[in-house]
């Protein structure tokens, strides 16, 4: 229902070793590597958390000349976020966070061990593109139903979107109620392992997957 605030919790994805390895700028495999990860996984996935919330919100670009889109909880100038929802009626906001313990795991480990540190960062990293990589697959098999498909997320700060945008999605959402996320005075979310992105919806042309 366009408008309404929804709350979604998720069952851990699958790991990603590669990406973990990628995130952590790793380019080989080495035995102490996959030891380090999978010391890392064990202690961390425990205090992982995957939540979401999200609203659908009305879209309108009266001219994609112009570069600037009109949403029913806000008014952005952005060439490149208008250029990604041209063709959109519709768009669904979202936030996702996998909590606030894994912060203080990455604090921790940066003064007792910095390459434990760097794993973690890489882990949280890789379990936030994951949880919104779930979220977007389970939202593009909805719409599907209104004969729509999504368009790639986009993030405030991605491209020329302004980042003060994140004031617009918070108050929107609400999400320090509903999922713990909170926003600081530089605009940057903790926890810090946190996404808030939108996702247009458009009639359907072809298979999209739902990335930056």
């Amino acid at each position: 229902m366009t408008g309404t605030v929804f709350t979604r919790k998720y069952n851990e994805p699958e790991f990603d070793r590669g990406e973990i390895l990628r995130y952590s700028g790793c380019r080989e495999h080495s035995e102490q590597i996959d030891s380090l990860i999978d010391e890392c996984v064990s202690e961390c996935r425990s205090v992982l958390t995957y939540s979401v919330c999200f609203c659908e919100v009305a879209v309108d670009i009266s001219d994609p000349s112009i570069g600037e889109v009109d949403m029913s909880f806000t008014h952005i100038k952005s060439t490149a976020l208008t250029k990604n929802l041209t063709g959109c009626k519709a768009a669904v906001i979202f936030a996702a966070t996998v909590g606030t313990p894994l912060d203080r795991l990455i604090t921790k480990y940066s003064k007792l061990s910095p390459a434990k540190a760097v794993i973690m960062q890489a882990i949280g990293a890789e379990r936030i593109e994951s949880l919104c990589d779930v979220f977007c697959d389970e939202l593009s098999k909805e719409v599907r139903s209104r004969s729509l498909e999504i368009r790639p997320r986009f993030s405030p700060g991605y491209g020329d979107l302004p980042l003060e945008m994140q004031r617009d999605i918070f108050r929107l959402l609400d999400p320090v109620r509903r999922i713990g996320l909170t926003l600081g005075e530089t605009l940057l979310m903790s926890p810090t392992k946190s996404v808030s992105a939108i996702v247009g919806l458009r009639e359907a042309i072809d298979n999209e997957q739902c990335s930056i």
